[in-house]
């Protein structure tokens, strides 16, 4: 049996060619061992190394090519088939075909024919004659004898094996391994008849191609011992495998115990929270319990339920003291150390606070709170713990201080102070409430001063204000402050408003940029001011009343800043007006709001009836650090007008004339630099003819920039006959160096319209302008599509955004709020103005701004203003409202509208409905 190592691209080539030698059916002469013809068999003697005298070579032999790929063919000792034949067929090897070495094959095997080898020859100084070449296809060997002439590869060169060889025989015969044999033998035409016919067994053996002499491994064993390593690779998998299961596994038992401490935590809270609130509860029925035993004068009786509530007080204290050590107190895991975290928190606690905090576990997340500072007028029971708020108590002064109110006068503890039960605020002014005490107006009760606990001073407490504390903000640019405006008690019932009275002004909180005294606004820093008014009111006055702005900077001293008329409707609506005024303020200056009558016929208790709004005054205040500047000027003319009018205007005062001045027909105002503008116009006038009831009257603001006249926006009010109003427009624009503002009213034809200009502040212009580098301002109009009509019940309206973005402040355009809210990115103070023209019969119509810190709050109102039934023959009427406020990064804002007992007819989107928004910063 042959071994035959060969490659497999030279397997596929040798059967390929067995195939095409079948298909084709050349009848080829076989040349080989394999061929048992006569011509194979020669008797003639062998001479040479290759004779079977000769010792043999091994029978597994690596010759090794120019290539590195060749495969030798070593003949094998065990074949069955070389008994029966002669020695000259035995010897003869078949020839490894190299496609590389082109046509020297042919000429080196026909060389080493054994048919031109002379046979006399006999030793080792035989030399081999040189053979001619020829094609002869009956000098073929192997089995390519089986391939046509024009495909068949022609011969290689052998290799000289014997001991005289010369220099031309390079190359050596190989023999094919038996193994060659098997695939051969299922080709019965190609050699030795298949295994069950008889013929020996054939197969072929494929290895590498290795060098000799370099760590030659059988395939057998290479292949067992790939085996080996890979039965060993997965079982060290199924080992990695079975650690994860059992890392997951006490991951999973962690969690679990986690989970467990975390429930049981919960629970310590919840017991903790419910204290608190029983804690809470004792509280409050000892402060009730306190004020009823305070009235029967039980002095024992109530130091005995005293002393009881602060002992349950204390046990109460220790049993929450406890918990809360308690709820530090977590139980030990025992889990490995490199297990790690798994992503739930193993302590629910503050962490370490500041000295002046306490760690609140009331909140679902514990966090540090500030501990609380004790007001005045309270004494202090319990200092602040790591663990627990301060806790403070009302201190009884009608207790502690003998014959406080008097002999005669009784007197009743309040929270932080007391009252004298029947003491007027006259007697309260004259220091009856003490030392450290102060007369609260609002509240009309005695309380402490406030103690400012190391912080300056800026105002000492007075008998009837309270201490003002902290640093003046003279490094703030901006602030707003609101308040309520209520009519004063009627003294009798023939109180006439002609002489005019003051509107009581009531801040909800204190500010160290004014004070309230006497219904009355006293300012501490000097600035510049805004102050928006929104009134309504139902009347029967035979004329007209005037609501007016009055700035005073001395008792004698006074000027009026604006005003205005409120038209004589029989009693039959409510009428709204909205009051706006710009000016320049020093400390100790007073604006006051007035009401006053042209006449005696109005009386303030039978002929008045104001409605009440949601904080109807603000004030915007601006430092001079700002750069602002504000000017003030009134209508120099007073002529009849029928159609088209344009004022004039005379400069009243202006605090930086460079920056904003007249145009050379004093008609418009002229802005030096870049940067936006706060105004207000307002006129009175007095009209005559019935298509002025009908038509009503337009005023319209123009932006003049580059000798180019742009509107910009403009307010609708209905018409009179024979009676005196007035109309104002207010709004904030955007404007560059050079650009002029004017403004135009428009009343219908066939109307005679007479329009005032005085030094009473009925006709005025006022307006601030603010450099762009801290202010903003943006424009819209009612949105054409989804007006609200007919029973129309606290509707949000939609806007369509007419000027240029700004940053600070955008239309929502996007989600649940999208064309309905406005929203602030930073943080400042902000100045809104609105107008609707609208047609309604509604009883009373509601206008809202609403204000919303984030989308998930609850909103709130900011400004609110209210108009009544429509006049007879008025085909459209008007309701709008001012306001300023504090905004920061996220504040949303809205208008809402309500109509009672009525319907909404129409809303006009184009002239007459409008909202500018004013940005500063603070």
């Amino acid at each position: 049996m042959y071994n035959m190592i060969v490659s497999r691209p030279t397997l596929f080539f040798l059967l390929c060619a067995a195939l095409i030698g079948i298909v084709g059916g050349v009848a080829e002469i076989c040349r080989g061992v394999q061929c048992f013809t006569a011509e194979t068999v020669d008797s003639r003697p062998c001479a040479g190394t290759h004779c079977p005298g000769r010792s043999a070579r091994p029978s597994r032999q690596f010759v090794p090519t120019t290539q590195g790929r060749s495969p030798h063919i070593v003949p094998s000792h065990h074949n069955p088939h070389q008994q029966g034949l002669p020695p000259r067929a035995i010897s003869d090897p078949y020839t490894v075909i190299h496609p590389q070495r082109g046509g020297d094959v042919e000429r080196e095997n026909a060389r080493m024919r054994p048919s031109e080898v002379g046979y006399g020859c006999s030793g080792a100084d035989c030399v081999t004659p040189q053979r001619q070449a020829t094609n002869d296809s009956r000098e073929c060997r192997g089995i390519e004898c089986k391939l046509p002439l024009r495909i068949r590869p022609k011969p290689r060169q052998r290799q000289c094996a014997g001991e005289g060889c010369t220099a031309e025989a390079e190359d050596t015969l190989v023999h094919m391994p038996d193994r060659a044999a098997q695939v051969l033998g299922e080709f019965p035409e190609f050699g030795y008849p298949a295994s069950e016919l008889g013929g020996a067994p054939l197969g072929v053996q494929l290895t590498c191609d290795i060098k000799p002499g370099e760590n030659e491994v059988p395939s057998e064993d290479a292949l067992i011992l790939q085996l080996q390593l890979a039965k060993g690779q997965e079982k060290f998998v199924e080992a990695l495998r079975a650690q994860q299961v059992v890392i997951r596994d006490l991951q999973q038992r962690l969690t679990e115990q986690q989970d467990t401490l975390i429930r049981q935590q919960h629970e310590i809270l919840d017991q903790q929270r419910k204290m608190y609130e029983q804690m809470d509860l004792i509280k409050v029925q000892y402060s009730m319990l306190s004020e009823t035993v305070k009235q029967m004068s039980f002095q024992s009786l109530q130091g005995d339920i005293q002393s009881y509530f602060e002992s349950h007080l204390q046990g109460l204290q220790n049993q929450v003291r406890s918990h809360l050590q308690k709820s530090y107190a977590v139980h030990k895991v025992d889990v490995d150390a490199k297990v790690m975290d798994v992503g739930h928190p193993v302590m629910m606690d503050c962490g370490s606070c500041g000295p002046e905090e306490y760690c609140d576990f009331q909140r679902d997340t514990p966090r540090c709170e500030r501990c609380t500072m004790c007001p005045s007028g309270f004494f202090l029971v319990s200092q602040c713990s790591p663990n627990a708020d301060r806790i403070c108590q009302d201190r009884d002064e009608c207790l502690e201080i003998p014959n406080l109110c008097g002999e005669r006068v009784k007197c009743l503890n309040t929270p932080g102070g007391f009252r004298c039960l029947g003491v007027s605020e006259r007697d309260a002014s004259a220091n009856v409430c003490g030392h450290d005490y102060f007369y609260n107006r609002e509240l009309e009760e005695c309380q402490a001063c406030t103690d400012c606990e190391g912080e300056p001073v800026i105002y000492p407490c007075t008998p009837t204000s309270d201490t003002v504390c902290g640093t003046p903000s003279e490094t703030k640019l901006s602030q707003a402050w609101s308040a309520t405006v209520s009519l004063p008690k009627s003294r009798a019932q023939t109180s006439h408003i002609y002489p005019g009275m003051r509107l009581n002004v009531r801040g909800k909180e204190h500010s160290d940029l004014l004070s309230s005294q006497e219904g009355a606004m006293v300012f501490r820093l000097h600035g510049l001011i805004w102050a928006d008014h929104n009134f309504a009111l139902k009347h029967s006055c035979r004329n007209f009343l005037q609501v007016s702005f009055r700035m005073n900077s001395s008792e004698e001293e006074g000027w009026d800043l604006s005003a205005l008329r409120v038209e004589q409707p029989e009693g039959k609506f409510f009428q709204s007006v909205s009051v706006s005024s710009a000016a320049e303020v020093e400390p100790n200056h007073t604006l006051s709001l007035f009401l006053k009558s042209p006449n005696h016929h109005c009386n303030q208790s039978k002929d008045v009836n104001v409605y009440d709004l949601q904080m109807p005054f603000s004030l915007l205040w601006l430092s001079h650090d700002t750069g602002a500047v504000a000017m003030t000027a009134q209508t120099s003319v007073s002529v009849h007008y029928q159609t088209t009018y344009r004022p004039t205007f005379k400069v009243i005062s202006v605090s930086d004339p460079y920056m904003v001045s007249l145009s050379h027909d004093t008609r418009a105002v002229r802005f030096t630099e870049s940067g936006v503008v706060k105004f207000v116009f307002q006129q009175a006038l007095y009209s005559m003819g019935h298509t002025c009831i009908r038509e009503g009257y337009s005023l319209v603001s123009y932006l003049n920039r580059n000798a180019t006249n742009t509107e910009l926006m403009q307010a609708f009010k209905s018409g009179v006959n024979y009676r005196d109003t007035s109309i104002s427009l207010s709004g904030a624009v955007s404007v560059d160096a050079g650009d002029m503002l004017s403004f135009e009213i428009h009343s219908p034809v066939q109307c005679n319209v007479r329009y005032f200009g005085d030094g009473s502040g009925l006709s005025m212009l006022s307006l601030i302008w603010i450099p762009s580098a801290v202010s903003s301002a943006l424009s819209a109009t009612i949105s054409k599509t989804g007006l609200p009509t007919g029973a129309v019940r606290n509707k949000a309206l939609s806007f369509h955004q007419v000027s240029s973005g700004v940053p600070q402040v955008q239309l929502v355009s996007t989600g649940h709020f999208a064309r309905k809210s406005f929203v602030f990115r930073e943080s400042g103070v902000a100045s809104v103005a609105f107008n609707l023209k609208l047609i309604h019969s509604c009883n009373v119509l509601k206008v809202t701004l609403q204000r919303q810190e984030g989308e998930q709050a609850q909103s709130s109102p900011v400004a609110q203003q209210v108009g009544g039934h429509m006049p007879e023959g008025t085909e459209w009427t008007s309701v709008g409202l001012r306001a300023a406020f504090e905004v920061h990064n996220g504040t949303m804002i809205f208008i809402t509208l309500d109509c009672v007992r009525g319907r909404v007819n129409q809303i006009t989107h184009e002239g007459g409905t409008n909202i500018s928004i004013l940005w500063v910063a603070s």
